[in-house]
């Protein structure tokens, strides 16, 4: 039975998908769609906390995408995409596919909070903000050097950050102007065969998002098709 991947559409579960495809490891997909902004029920009956993706092999379900991605790389991609302790850049990796959910996630996640709060955490929105650009022009600083965030070879780390520099900004919209070598990076990551497939699997109708400029909101996409 091969591995089943749960997709929340719209969500960062399109990392394990993207996964698969570039490992080219065989899967069975379900699609779940918002409700119309959240997790809806086919998702929370097996995550209880409502959280995707979730994956399931065999006996086993699991859900936290780097997890996910981890438990793939290892049990069923014989280690690729991953780099290994020995790995001139194994560092670089390790740091980069962490920072991805462990740093800037929850900065973005923390910025789109501080949103709905206005003027009353104007001074917590500037300190947050401050950071935020200081997180983005580390990546920047690092892509301007480097093909890919470990170095000069595709891995995880890069299918790991993805989601926050794209999709996630229909949800909390920035902008991308200025930075040059984040940009060139994800027309690099679009043209790759195996992102191409997982798109067109998980979420043909989706816009790419990987320009500078904001993409529409999630919100006003659900208002726009009579959803809302």
């Amino acid at each position: 039975m091969p591995l089943t991947i749960h997709h929340l559409q719209v969500s960062q579960s399109d990392r394990v998908l993207w996964l698969c495809e570039e490992l080219q490891i065989p899967y069975s997909l379900t699609l779940h769609q918002r409700d119309p902004v959240f997790s809806p029920q086919s998702i929370k009956d097996l995550n209880p906390l409502g959280q995707a993706p979730v994956i399931q092999d065999g006996d086993l379900t699991l859900a936290e995408s780097a997890a996910c991605l981890e438990y793939i790389i290892h049990t069923h991609g014989n280690g690729r995409l991953a780099l290994a302790p020995s790995h001139r850049n194994y560092a670089d990796y390790l740091y980069w596919f962490h920072f991805a959910n462990g740093t800037f996630q929850p900065q973005v996640l923390l910025m789109l909070q501080l949103s709905h709060l206005g003027d009353a955490a104007a001074s917590s929105t500037a300190r947050a903000d401050d950071r935020f650009r200081k997180m983005l022009a580390l990546m920047d600083a690092r892509l301007r050097e480097h093909v890919w965030l470990a170095g000069e070879e595709f891995t995880a780390a890069d299918i790991m950050i993805l989601f926050s520099l794209t999709t996630m900004r229909t949800f909390y919209g920035y902008e991308l102007t200025g930075y040059e070598g984040i940009l060139g990076y994800l027309q690099r990551v679009v043209q790759r065969e195996g992102f191409r497939r997982a798109r067109s699997q998980g979420d043909p109708d989706l816009e790419l998002m990987v320009g500078a400029e904001k993409p529409v909101a999630f919100v006003e996409r659900l208002k726009r098709e009579g959803r809302m």
